[in-house]
């Protein structure tokens, strides 16, 4: 069974955080470190790995992703770590029945 990964990476070069999700986060994570120049990664080389959450299936992941940039709120990211309680509220909300 394929897990995907809702994760969030952070810049401190540009104080910002990229959203995205993947089936394969370590061939994820080497994309955007190399990241062709036209990408919103290549403006920084210095991502991080700020959140993470395992999602049981593809519908799942966007769903949450898709949540997490509606909410245009580095508040509310930031609140993603300090509040973990909100990571499984996500993944009852946003359950997949598949």
């Amino acid at each position: 069974m394929i897990n995907y990964i809702v994760y969030i990476l952070h810049s401190e070069k540009l104080n910002r955080y990229y959203i995205g999700y993947t089936s394969n986060f370590d061939l994820r994570l080497e994309f955007h470190k190399n990241a062709p120049p036209n990408k919103y990664t290549a403006n920084a080389e210095d991502w991080t790995l700020f959140f993470n959450l395992i999602c049981n299936t593809k519908a799942q992941a966007l769903s949450i992703e898709k949540h997490i940039k509606n909410m245009k709120s580095k508040v509310y990211v930031e609140n993603l770590i300090k509040y973990p309680e909100i990571s499984q509220k996500l993944l009852i909300k946003f359950k997949s029945d598949s």
